[in-house]
């Protein structure tokens, strides 16, 4: 599809004239290519700085290209120009008081992108790095991987440029107060249900929460999910998004034909995901020899101390180079990439756009026969096509790091009907919902001529099943 994210210029296959501040399509085209590159430029055009949306809706869009040629009625209701525009974005001031008495300002997002499947599901990202670029790439995202699961639940995201590290309990608390102080007037069981997600955790959850229940006077377990066991939270909340990645990997190695048994992987990344993942890695008798985080990346020929890194990195100072000093068995290395370290499964699982052409070269020298993302968007389109080149599996955020809304649906079931389930329950309905996704994008890629690619099917069937329900729903 053209243009690309690095080229704004190009807006060739509509016609366009602009109303009251709106955008009337006068002559959409059935053709798929044309359709969804006029509707990145006009992407491009309303927002212009937001790379990180402008990555994740290009890479959506090229997909589509040969679901539109099939099924020009999208084009012609103009699901993609709607699709790619949120329903609401709420950008609000977060002001709290730090423990020396001095008042700190925040700012506070949530993107609540698309109702169309149920209420909008999506975690809240506590970091400096937190702007509506990004919480809007994060929604768009969510939209789909929320489709994909499965349950009936519609996309969002949300967070703020505020940083828990270093910071008291006390003041944390003030400010997840303040922060739902205004939030809460957008938030309901059939409205709005955010989750955790970097930087916030059980014990962010619970301040929020209560400050909801102080507001309201009312205390609705389903308005958030990744709450306390005692109080309407679920097991394998914390594990899900890291158990359910290496299921889906299972799934992509079986469609191949081979196990994950044996198998040396690389895991980027030392926080919930990537420990998770790391778990269950082992458990299905694969060994972790890689791991990293800011300082640098460990290497460890006979295996990844998970216990270890996860003892260090709930310490205060979490810095992974601390690990051979307290007796872990492997190098730390603060040159290179993770990604040199030769292994059959690479699994991206720290930020955004951290495998690049580079690092993906480097993974295929090194034997890498599939890569699964549990970070959002990890993956350039330049690694991307260097992976797909060389024919290594690829399975997209989307799909694969699926599985912590999944079970924050379930735990939105549990709360639904005042019950709790016990962890084994909540760990198969979780490994067959990733399986069901897994066959979902295979049969999808394969139905538009392109087997194996799991970014067309995600984003095929992720797309087809919410632009049915905005058809059904009319211009809304």
């Amino acid at each position: 599809m053209t243009p690309s994210p690095s080229d704004p210029h190009g807006h060739t296959g509509r016609n366009v004239s602009t109303e009251g501040g709106g955008r009337t399509v006068t002559n959409p085209s059935t053709n798929g290519l044309r359709h969804t590159a006029g509707v990145f430029a006009d992407v491009q055009q309303r927002d212009p700085h937001q790379r990180w949306f402008h990555q994740a809706v290009h890479e959506v869009l090229e997909s589509l290209e040969p679901v539109l040629d099939r099924h020009p009625e999208y084009g012609h209701a103009q699901v993609l120009e709607r699709l790619c525009e949120p329903e609401r974005q709420i950008t609000f001031r977060v002001p709290w008081t730090d423990d020396a008495g001095t008042v700190q300002v925040n700012r506070g997002f949530r993107i609540e992108f698309n109702s169309s499947l149920g209420p909008y599901k999506g975690g809240l990202r506590f970091h400096p790095t937190v702007d509506l670029d990004t919480v809007k790439f994060l929604g768009f995202e969510q939209v789909f991987k929320n489709a994909l699961t499965g349950l009936p639940l519609g996309g969002g995201k949300g967070g703020s440029d505020f940083d828990p590290k270093g910071k008291s309990d006390g003041e944390i608390m003030r400010f997840c107060q303040s922060f739902m102080t205004e939030l809460h007037r957008h938030l309901g069981d059939r409205t709005d249900v955010p989750a955790g997600d970097i930087g916030v955790g059980q014990r962010e959850i619970g301040y929020l929460f209560g400050q909801y229940k102080r507001i309201t006077n009312r205390f609705e377990s389903g308005v958030l999910t990744g709450k306390g066991l005692h109080w309407g939270g679920s097991e394998l909340r914390a594990e899900a998004t890291g158990y359910g990645l290496v299921h889906f990997v299972q799934e992509m190695l079986h469609a191949r034909g081979t196990e994950l048994d044996g198998r040396n992987v690389v895991v980027s990344g030392s926080g919930n995901v990537a420990i998770y993942a790391t778990r269950k890695l082992h458990q299905l008798g694969a060994t972790v020899v890689a791991m990293s985080d800011s300082t640098g990346y460990l290497v460890a020929e006979s295996g990844i101390d998970v216990d270890l890194v996860e003892e260090i990195k709930s310490s205060r100072s979490g810095r992974l180079d601390e690990y051979p000093a307290r007796g872990g068995r492997a190098e730390h290395v603060t040159g290179g990439s993770v990604w040199d370290v030769p292994c059959s499964v690479a699994l991206p699982c720290a930020t955004q756009n951290e495998l690049d052409a580079d690092g993906a070269a480097a993974l295929v020298r090194g034997g890498t026969i599939a890569v699964a993302e549990g970070a959002n968007m990890p993956t350039t389109p330049d690694a991307l096509a260097v992976l797909s080149e060389a024919g290594v599996a690829f399975g997209p955020g989307k799909a694969a790091n699926a599985g912590g809304v999944a079970t924050s649906g379930l735990e939105m079931q549990q709360n639904a009907a005042l019950d709790a389930w016990d962890r084994d329950y909540i760990d198969k309905r979780l490994a067959d919902i990733m399986a069901d996704i897994h066959t979902t994008c295979q049969q999808t890629a394969e139905a538009f001529g392109a087997p194996g690619n799991y970014v067309l099917g995600a984003n095929a069937a992720g797309f087809r099943k919410v632009a049915g329900a905005m058809l059904d729903q009319g211009v809304v």
